[in-house]
């Protein structure tokens, strides 16, 4: 378990954790009360290439491996979560396309992705189909010319101020999950026919706006993504990704609030003492540092599985449920040692909880991670 990455790889987890700490960490607050991360923000990563992570080289991508990623990606969210939550649902628009699409959809859309120049979105969960896309209800209905997509998607981020959106669609309502499909919405193409609610309010990562709308719109039949009936198996494919990326988010919250912690501790004094040489608040520190190492060896450990191109299905569903779950102890923990003071926004110890609160939730709760596993251990 080296989680080894290369010195280019190396270069660029530098360069994104100097913009983060100097760039995005400044303006998290702001963001978090003015509930949307400045383009501005957005440019400056999309020029280092943090919008394409994910991608390969001949695609504009850096071509970094999912370690490296991963690391990138926490060190954006100890900066500023509602950043990352806008790039790592680029990367499960772009995901899509490049797992799903053809030649020619990923040649006109991941460059463009990679750059900046477009901003994705992933159109899967529903008001009444989150934790089994198979019931989803929102159809496509093939038409002279291309397809006529009817339904509404609910909790989709980005999906307000995106340039595309992956629509996920059912093409044949008798073939359960095998009659899914997905099409690439030009959002500009497609705009009479989409119809967005205001972005929700939400109790965390307030910078990251979702929304829910409702499309009745034609599209051509080069926005079907790939082919017709693969897109439960392409958006299963995404969220295998996706959920070692909320790992690594996970790992970013709680490192920032561990940090806050250990130093809180180490210059509050009670009684002429520091917080961290009294027993009760030492005991806390160091089951804070077990859960998020415990948790950050999860998350090298699938990213690297995912790097090999074995099957990383289990470990993405280990890291994600363990990586979440300690998030949001330690952001707990971590406002409790700092009492009042971390109640109080004066702090980000209070955003740092809010913040965790929805990666026990999306790209598969707690309890669907669960799932996977144990029925993967009966396999």
């Amino acid at each position: 378990m080296g989680f080894a990455i290369s010195a280019d790889e190396q270069e660029l987890v530098d360069a994104v954790t100097q913009i983060s700490g100097d760039v995005l960490a400044p303006q998290a607050a702001a963001a978090d009360a003015n509930e949307r991360v400045s383009d501005e923000t957005l440019k400056t990563l999309a020029e280092v290439g943090v919008l394409g992570l994910n991608l390969p080289e001949e695609f504009g991508g850096p071509g970094v491996g999912s370690v490296a990623m991963s690391q990138m990606v926490a060190a954006v969210t100890e900066a500023c979560a509602s950043t990352a939550s806008i790039i790592t649902a680029q990367f499960l628009a772009t995901d899509s396309i490049l797992l799903g699409g053809t030649d020619a959809q990923r040649e006109s859309w991941l460059p463009r992705a990679a750059s900046g120049e477009v901003i994705g979105s992933f159109g899967l969960t529903e008001p009444g189909a989150g934790s089994n896309p198979a019931e989803m209800s929102t159809k496509a209905t093939k038409v002279d010319g291309g397809w006529h997509l009817k339904g509404s998607k609910c909790f989709i981020t980005n999906a307000g101020f995106a340039d595309f959106i992956v629509v996920y669609a059912k093409t044949d309502v008798d073939a359960g999950h095998k009659g899914i499909s997905a099409f690439i919405v030009d959002t500009a193409a497609a705009s009479a026919g989409l119809d967005f609610n205001p972005p929700e309010k939400t109790l965390g990562l307030r910078g990251s706006p979702v929304y829910e709308f409702v499309i009745d719109a034609f599209v051509p039949d080069d926005a079907l993504l790939g082919v017709e009936g693969e897109g439960f198996t392409t958006a299963m494919r995404v969220l295998d990704r996706g959920r070692i990326e909320v790992a690594a988010m996970s790992l970013g919250i709680g490192k920032a609030a561990l940090d806050a912690a250990v130093d809180w501790a180490g210059e509050r004094r009670i009684s002429g003492k520091p917080l961290n040489r009294m027993q009760g608040i030492a005991f806390k520190l160091a089951d804070m540092y077990t859960k998020y190492r415990s948790a950050w060896l999860l998350t090298m450990d699938a990213a690297e599985q995912r790097d090999a191109e074995v099957d990383f299905t289990r470990s993405s569903a280990t890291a994600k449920l363990a990586a979440s779950e300690a998030a949001a102890f330690i952001a707990d923990e971590a406002l409790q040692i700092h009492g009042g003071y971390g109640f109080t926004r004066d702090f980000p110890l209070e955003r740092y909880v809010r913040d965790a609160r929805i990666y026990r939730i999306y790209e598969g709760s707690s309890e669907i991670q669960r799932t996977i596993i144990a029925r993967s251990l009966s396999n």
